[in-house]
């Protein structure tokens, strides 16, 4: 209300110049008081929910950025590439509550971006499009540049099918590896735990997220995403869902939890009655990863390195199972994780898709 920008969107409603669709608010884009009052007609139910934000964003990304290529080929190229195999599967992961949209975007962007970038440099080099596009030409590419460029390994993957059209050989590009895997020392993970418990005059739900990464390993993209619903107490335990079965919340940090359940962020503002663990500023979201990883820097936690160090240690305690089904996280990165700590199953994935395989026979 005391932004001159929101004062202005207020008047223009109650004058009857702006309409309460959401075709009016798509005339008003770059508007951050706009889509901020969006927000919170959305979640007051003042204008019906819509697709997710990061997806609309994206689809305009895809059209601005699709606008910009030459019309020579690139354009459709990657028009196709964008719409059919990214949209469409970002699509798809929108249906569910649960997906991380912002890092499928973001990871979607760049794959785009790099693969536009690909062919400009095959026209601009040898003056050809997709369609005469060659393995040679492929690892040429990805030989003389940046390790970014190994972004475009699924664009290439894509073309397959149209190359093979033509009678051509089929392409591949090699996945792009870390570099380096941070991590920190066990002494460096526990002491930021203890910062966690012990720096009250860091923010409440800072140092519960940063417990849950220094404990757990919940990623930050999925820490943010967590609601109250996957918080539970019962009368001698809480538990918190962060794979398929429920973790106990250890008795010394139980009450911090409680705590923050009852008592986050936002929750007189504009958030009011928001379900999420860790509301964030703009009405129905939840926190912002991005947000958190800065917020977290207080207390010292660096968000890969803690992550790395705790799947590490946890991966030298726990047996493979019991990590994939508590952690939610994928099998093949569960069991890299405890191999490079050389903790005991590591190669249960391995053996368990053999047994399904004889199974199968």
């Amino acid at each position: 209300m005391r932004g001159a920008k929101a004062r202005d969107l207020l008047s223009r409603i109650g004058a009857r110049n702006l309409e309460l669709t959401h075709d009016a608010f798509d005339q008003l884009r770059g508007s951050t008081a706009a889509e901020h009052l969006r927000a919170i007609l959305e979640h007051h139910r003042m204008l019906p929910q819509r697709e997710p934000l990061p997806l609309v964003r994206f689809e305009t990304w895809l059209t601005e950025r699709v606008a910009q290529l030459p019309d020579d080929g690139t354009r459709a190229t990657i028009g196709r590439f964008g719409t059919w195999h990214h949209l469409r599967r970002t699509r798809r992961r929108a249906d569910h509550a649960t997906a991380q949209l912002q890092t499928v975007t973001h990871a979607a962007k760049q794959e785009i971006t790099e693969a536009g970038k690909f062919l400009l440099w095959l026209r601009d080099t040898y003056d050809v499009g997709p369609a005469a596009l060659q393995q040679a030409h492929v690892d040429e590419y990805l030989s003389s540049g940046t390790s970014t460029r190994r972004h475009i390994r699924n664009f290439v993957r894509w073309l397959n099918p149209e190359q093979q059209r033509h009678g051509a050989n089929r392409l591949d590009a090699p996945r792009r590896a870390a570099q380096s895997e941070p991590q920190l020392t066990q002494s460096q993970r526990i002491q930021l735990v203890v910062n966690c418990l012990t720096l009250e005059q860091v923010t409440l739900s800072t140092r519960i997220a940063g417990l849950l990464l220094l404990l757990w390993a919940h990623p930050l993209n999925k820490i943010v995403a967590l609601t109250t619903a996957d918080v539970t107490l019962e009368p001698d335990a809480m538990h918190i869902r962060l794979g398929k079965i429920p973790t106990l919340v250890p008795e010394a940090i139980a009450p911090m939890f409680w705590t923050h359940v009852r008592n986050r962020a936002n929750q007189q503002t504009t958030n009011t009655g928001t379900d999420w663990l860790f509301p964030g500023t703009r009405a129905g979201h939840h926190l912002h990863e991005s947000t958190l990883s800065e917020r977290l820097l207080v207390l010292g936690i660096d968000g890969q390195r803690a992550r790395n160090a705790t799947l590490r240690d946890l991966g030298r305690e726990l047996d493979p199972k019991s990590l994939i089904n508590t952690l939610g996280y994928a099998p093949a990165i569960i069991a890299a994780h405890v191999a490079r700590a050389g903790g005991s199953g590591s190669d249960y994935v391995t053996l368990r898709r053999r047994e399904l395989g004889d199974q199968a026979r």
